[in-house]
C-alpha cells in the first residue's frame, strides 16, 4: 500500500518575469545562492540525477534527486529522497505568469513515509523549510538579482 498525505504546499508570487523565475530555480550557479550551496551539478533535463550532502547538527542527509519531469517555463518535478534513510517523495515547482510578474507553487507529495524518529522530517519542518526557502531565500534572491 503506498503512503498518502496531503501535500505540503507554498506558494509564492514575484515581480520578476516567468524566465527569470524559471533560471533562478534550474540554474546551478543561481539555485546555490538561494537553495543549496553545495549541489554539485543540476540539469532541468528528465532522467537527471545529482546527490550532494547536507548536515544538520551531527546528522548528515545525503540528498538523492531524480528529475521525472520537465515542462520549460511550466513545471519541474522531483523525485527526492534521502540515501540510507527510508522514505520517498516528489517536489513540484509550478510556474505561471501572473499581471505584474510571475507565480510560484511548490508542491511536495510524500509516496513513502519517512522516519519520523528525525524531526527534520516531521510535516512541520519540511513545511517551515520550504516557506524558508521560496518565501524569504527565493524571494530575497529574485529581489536582489532582478535582471529586468
Amino acid at each position: 500500500m503506498q503512503y498518502s498525505e496531503d501535500p505540503i504546499a507554498v506558494e509564492q508570487s514575484f515581480e520578476v518575469e516567468l524566465d527569470r523565475l524559471w533560471e533562478a530555480i534550474t540554474e546551478l550557479d543561481q539555485m546555490r545562492q538561494w537553495f543549496f550551496e553545495n549541489i554539485g551539478a543540476f540539469e532541468p533535463k528528465e532522467g537527471f540525477e545529482t546527490r550532494f550532502i547536507v548536515k544538520n547538527e551531527d546528522r548528515i542527509f545525503p540528498h538523492l534527486w531524480k528529475i521525472t519531469e520537465v515542462d520549460p517555463l511550466k513545471k519541474i518535478v522531483y523525485n527526492w529522497k534521502y540515501e540510507g534513510y527510508a522514505g520517498d517523495s516528489f517536489v513540484t515547482f509550478e510556474l505561471s505568469e501572473r499581471e505584474k510578474g510571475s507565480h510560484l507553487k511548490l508542491t511536495h507529495q510524500i509516496t513513502e513515509r519517512f522516519q519520523q524518529n528525525i524531526p527534520e522530517f516531521h510535516r512541520e519542518n519540511c513545511l517551515e523549510g520550504w516557506n524558508w526557502f521560496i518565501k524569504r531565500r527565493l524571494k530575497d534572491y529574485l529581489e536582489v538579482h532582478n535582471r529586468s
